[in-house]
């Protein structure tokens, strides 16, 4: 097959959209994922890993093509259709559908190749930074990290987690969230870790009503009764810089994880 274009997916690195064409005139896109300096060969790895479950169980998520793990390790994957956009204000079924997509990603088993996340995007530990003085912090991520701190993580299943879920890694098509991409931090965990992490995202870019959405989604989806809820979504909120993109995310991050703490 010829290469005929070459697109990067992020900021000029990995991972990288090729488009290739067959000698009968066919065409097809593919994504080749190698380290890169937000990428390393690890998360190479967990992707192919992740990649392989998601397809033996069906999963909507690209399947693996080929992986080569040795050296610097690389892999191909499809091509899924659809946006990772979403509108400025989303849908009801839209939210819900991406409560539906992760209780679909829960209902698989843990697989023995993929680490163990006790909390989402496990590569980052922003609170664990700021209690080592590493970032500044204020009151509020102080106490609410001293009272996570002091509990116990909830008891619950272990299944397979996305570990990364936010509307940049969902792709919708006909209005619903159809697929998940970008497994490099996927891993096994309490279900939790995915379903904070999406309620806080959506709580910070949508607005309050958002996360119940997704939660009614997932629950709708087969996700069991979630009274850890709260738990969870004070442990997304935390791993989170002190300050965020704009003073709205962090107001809204600050809120979301206000009224989690007054829950725990």
């Amino acid at each position: 097959m010829t290469v005929r274009a070459v697109r990067s997916l992020h900021g000029g690195e990995s991972p990288w959209w090729i488009d290739l064409a067959a000698p009968d005139g066919s065409r097809r896109a593919v994504v080749l994922r190698a380290p890169s300096s937000r990428i390393t060969p690890d998360q190479i790895a967990t992707n192919a890993v992740a990649l392989v479950v998601a397809g033996s169980h069906g999963l909507p998520a690209p399947r693996l093509l080929a992986a080569d793990l040795e050296g610097t390790p690389a892999t191909l994957e499809t091509v899924v259709p659809g946006s990772s956009t979403w509108p400025a204000v989303p849908s009801i079924d839209l939210l819900l559908s991406a409560g539906a997509a992760i209780a679909r990603v829960h209902a698989v088993p843990p697989s023995p190749g993929l680490p163990f996340r006790p909390r989402p995007i496990a590569v980052d530990d922003f609170a664990g930074d700021r209690r080592a003085g590493r970032l500044p912090t204020t009151p509020l991520l102080r106490s609410a990290d001293a009272r996570i701190q002091a509990m116990r993580a909830p008891d619950g299943p272990v299944v397979l987690v996305h570990g990364d879920v936010w509307p940049g890694n969902t792709l919708v098509r006909g209005g619903i969230v159809h697929a998940l991409i970008d497994w490099k931090t996927a891993g096994v965990g309490n279900p939790g870790v995915d379903l904070g992490e999406l309620r806080k995202q959506v709580a910070i870019g949508y607005g309050d009503a958002a996360p119940g959405h997704v939660l009614a989604g997932w629950e709708r989806a087969g996700g069991r009764p979630a009274e850890d809820v709260p738990y969870w979504d004070a442990v997304a909120a935390l791993n989170t810089p002190t300050v965020l993109y704009s003073p709205t995310a962090t107001l809204r991050r600050d809120a979301f994880l206000r009224r989690a703490i007054a829950e725990c």
